[in-house]
């Protein structure tokens, strides 16, 4: 997890997107998003750009050390979905008879034409993540994840994420400290929106939530991916500290930016 000198590396990623949705354990008709980034939707990108199949072993990603930083938490939006057959047809259902033949789906008795779905989404959320590990694998998927394998997404396929995905340092490629004090370095990650009104009323920290793995943390999360194979998916729990961090704004307040350009509205 160190490098020569000791100090453990970091790599951060910015994740971005108009849309997010970090599922859990949600399922069915009814699919809901977490407030923040799960490990197991962090992996799932890293295995992405990595090239990992469905059924690889997760071990030595599960393993690196995740710190999430809520620099834009966002805001709820509900997706209301509706299924129908184009033919008019009664949907079929998900179980068969005994013949193995698919039977139609009923309500109260009658055909069933049109399935609804609700789905839950981040809108304009930002996170700035930290994943701390061996040096020579954080290299590894920071080179991936500007050239990655599959397509990546924020929690589902439909969620592409915006750039910049990692953020580097002045100097190098990785960050020096655990994921707790890199949160604490990286300068805050804001809307251009957001950014012009601090820099009207121009403060020079903000005061972030963070959310770090910790072996000896008092809360827990259920959502250590076991395996992304669809017939053996499974989560475990890892400890985790919540905390707040003291970010530095890098807005002096000496000459306000202009207001942001409808393009940069689009961010």
């Amino acid at each position: 997890m160190s490098d020569s000198t000791g100090s453990p590396n970091s790599m951060v990623l910015r994740l971005a997107a108009p849309l997010q949705s970090w599922g859990g354990h949600s399922e069915y008709n009814r699919r809901e998003t977490a407030a923040q980034p799960t490990k197991s939707g962090v992996v799932g990108l890293l295995a992405a750009a990595a090239g990992y199949q469905r059924g690889a072993d997760l071990r030595e990603l599960v393993r690196l050390r995740l710190g999430v930083r809520v620099d834009e938490p966002g805001t709820l939006l509900r997706d209301f979905h509706t299924v129908s057959d184009y033919r008019g047809r009664p949907l079929p259902a998900a179980a068969v008879n005994a013949k193995g033949e698919q039977r139609n789906s009923t309500l109260s008795g009658r055909p069933k034409l049109i399935h609804v779905t609700k789905r839950f989404y981040l809108q304009d959320a930002i996170f700035v993540v930290a994943v701390s590990g061996d040096r020579v694998l954080l290299e590894t998927l920071r080179n991936a994840l500007r050239h990655p394998v599959f397509p990546l997404a924020l929690g589902r396929r439909s969620c592409p994420p915006t750039l910049p995905l990692v953020l580097d340092p002045a100097e190098g490629t990785l960050w020096e400290g655990d994921p707790m004090t890199v949160l604490s370095a990286v300068p805050w990650q804001p809307r251009a929106t957001r950014r012009w009104n601090a820099d009207r009323l121009a403060p020079a920290y903000r005061v972030l939530s963070i959310t770090v793995d910790d072996p000896v943390g008092a809360d827990t999360r259920r959502d250590v991916p076991v395996s992304f194979a669809p017939r053996d998916r499974g989560f475990t729990m890892r400890p985790v500290t919540e905390s707040w961090v003291r970010v530095p704004t890098l807005i002096d307040g000496a000459a306000p930016t202009p207001p942001p350009s409808w393009f940069t509205l689009l961010d």
